[in-house]
C-alpha cells in the first residue's frame, strides 16, 4: 500500500474582495438590515467623479505672452445681478459663501461667515431658516435665500438682503426637500422657524406657490415689487438638467443663476439621494454656459458654480468654463474648523475620524459648527474662524490670479475655454475641451 507521503501544504489563494460588494457596501446592508431605516449624512457624493482635477490650463510660452506677477494687476472683481436690479451686488472676489442655515449650522458659525466673507470684500447666504441679527451685522453683502419651506421669511428681511435667492433645487438632493432633526430645534431656531421644539423637521421638495416658470417669472415680479426693484434676483438649481433649468431660469427674470452639482453638500439628506440623483458639476457648467450663449444672454445673467469646490485652481477652470464666480459651502465650513484632528479623539467617539465626519444634521459636532449643543458652540471663537476664512479666500484668489497670468490674463475671467485641455476623454467632452495632446473634442471631429 502506498501511504500518502506528506509535504508542505498548497499554496492558498488570497481572499478577493467583490469590487461591487466591497466592505463599506456590505457594511451599509448590515446597517440597514439591523435599523430598518436609511442613511442620513452631508458632505456630498463621495464617489469618484469626474471634476476640475481631470483639467489642466495651458500657461503662455511662445505662442502666449504671460503677466509679470509682481508688476501687472490681475483683476478680480465681479458685478453681480445687473441685468434688471437698480442694486446689483459688487464682489471683490470671484468666490461667495453659498446658502447653510441657521439651525443647520450655530450662531458663531454664521457670524464667523460672515466676518470673513466681509474681510474679503465678497458675499455670504443665509440658507433655510431666516436671518439672524449677527449674520446679517457681520456681512457686508448677505444673500437671503427663498425656499419652499418659507422659514423665517418676511418681507422686513427681504429688504434688509443685499440680493434674494429663489433656491428650486440643491446638489445634494435636486428634487428633494432638506431635513432637520429634533436635536437641532432648539428653542431659538423653533422661534425663528415657527416649528415645535425638538421635532424633527422635513422641508417640502417644492415651493408652495409655482409650480413652473410662468408661475416663477410672477414670484420674481412680486419680489422685486417688494424689494423696489433694487435687489438682485438669484435662481438656484440643483445640477440635473442644466441647459434647460438655466433656461427657463433666464426666461423667468433671473439676473444671477446658480448652479450646483453633485458635489455640493452641506445639505443633509438620504446617502442613496446624495450618490445617485444629479450630475457632477464639471458636467454642469458648459451646459449652462451654452444656454445663456444660445440665449445671447452670456454675462448679461450671471452665472455662480457650486458644488466641490476647494482651491484656486478649481476656481479658474470654472471661470475659463465660463462661470461668473462660485461659491463653496464644505470648503468654507473647514476652513472655520470642521474635521480639524485636533477633535479626533471625539471623533472617534462617534464613530468616525477626522476627514470623515459626515453626520452634521445629528447636532454633535466637536468643532461647534453644525450643533445647537450650547456647549460645543462655545468651541467656536467667530472672530478667529472668521479670519481663517478670510485667509482661505485670500489664498483661493491669489491662486487663481496665479493662473490667470500665466495664461496672459489681466483678469480672470479673461481666461476662457482656449486656455483648458482634458486629462480623460469623459472630461474632455463634459467641459467641451480638447484632449490633452490633441485637438479632439468627443463628439467632434478632427484629432
Amino acid at each position: 500500500m502506498n501511504e500518502h507521503v506528506k509535504g508542505p501544504s498548497a499554496p492558498r489563494t488570497l481572499p478577493r474582495e467583490s469590487a461591487t460588494f466591497d466592505a463599506y457596501t456590505l457594511s451599509e446592508i448590515r446597517r440597514a438590515a439591523a435599523t430598518g431605516i436609511y442613511d442620513i449624512r452631508g458632505a456630498g457624493a463621495k464617489r469618484k467623479l469626474p471634476h476640475f482635477d481631470d483639467l489642466l490650463f495651458l500657461g503662455a510660452s511662445m505662442s502666449r505672452y504671460p503677466l509679470e506677477g509682481y508688476r501687472e494687476k490681475c483683476g478680480t472683481g465681479v458685478v453681480l445681478g445687473d441685468r434688471f436690479a437698480k442694486k446689483p451686488i459688487e464682489l471683490k472676489i470671484p468666490i461667495t459663501i453659498a446658502g447653510m442655515s441657521f439651525g443647520s449650522l450655530s450662531g458663531p458659525a454664521k457670524e464667523a461667515l460672515g466676518r470673513g466673507a466681509s474681510a474679503m470684500g465678497t458675499s455670504t447666504t443665509t440658507g433655510d431658516g431666516g436671518m439672524t441679527p449677527e449674520e446679517r451685522g457681520h456681512s457686508t453683502k448677505l444673500v437671503y435665500q427663498y425656499l419652499p419651506s418659507r422659514y423665517g421669511m418676511n418681507p422686513d428681511d427681504l429688504r434688509k438682503a443685499d440680493a434674494i435667492e429663489v433656491v428650486v433645487g440643491q446638489g445634494a438632493k435636486p428634487g428633494g426637500g432638506g431635513m432637520l432633526l429634533g436635536q437641532k430645534i432648539s428653542p431659538r431656531v423653533a422661534k425663528m422657524r415657527t416649528l415645535p421644539e425638538g421635532i424633527d423637521q422635513r422641508s417640502a421638495c417644492r415651493h408652495p406657490d409655482w409650480t413652473g416658470p410662468d408661475d416663477l417669472e410672477i414670484k420674481i415680479e412680486e419680489l422685486r415689487e417688494i424689494t423696489d426693484w433694487e435687489k438682485p434676483i438669484y435662481v438656484k438649481v440643483g445640477a440635473a438638467r442644466p441647459y434647460y433649468d438655466t433656461a427657463l431660469a433666464v426666461k423667468s427674470g433671473a439676473d444671477v443663476v446658480v448652479v450646483d452639482g453633485m458635489q455640493g453638500g452641506t445639505a443633509a439628506t438620504q446617502e442613496v439621494f446624495i450618490e445617485n440623483v444629479g450630475i457632477p458639476t464639471l458636467a454642469a457648467v458648459h451646459q449652462a454656459v451654452k444656454a445663456l450663449q444660445d440665449l445671447g444672454m452670456h454675462r448679461k445673467v450671471q452665472l455662480i458654480v457650486s458644488g466641490g469646490i476647494r482651491n484656486g485652481a478649481d476656481v479658474a477652470k470654472a471661470l475659463a468654463l465660463g462661470a461668473d464666480a462660485v461659491a463653496i459651502g464644505t470648503a468654507a465650513l473647514v476652513a472655520l474648523g470642521d474635521n480639524d484632528p485636533r477633535w479626533d479623539a471625539e471623533y472617534e467617539a462617534l464613530g468616525t475620524k477626522a476627514g470623515a465626519y459626515d453626520d452634521w444634521h445629528e447636532g454633535r459636532d466637536p468643532a461647534g459648527i453644525t450643533t445647537q449643543d450650547p456647549e460645543l458652540m462655545k468651541r467656536l471663537d467667530p472672530e478667529i474662524a472668521g479670519r481663517r476664512l478670510a485667509n482661505y479666500l485670500s489664498v483661493m484668489t491669489l491662486e487663481a490670479q496665479t493662473i490667470a497670468r500665466a495664461c496672459g490674463k489681466s483678469h480672470v475671467h479673461n481666461l476662457e475655454p482656449e486656455d483648458l485641455v482634458a486629462l480623460t476623454i469623459e472630461a474632455a467632452a463634459m467641459a467641451n475641451v480638447p484632449l490633452a495632446g490633441t485637438n479632439w473634442i468627443p463628439g467632434k471631429t478632427g484629432f
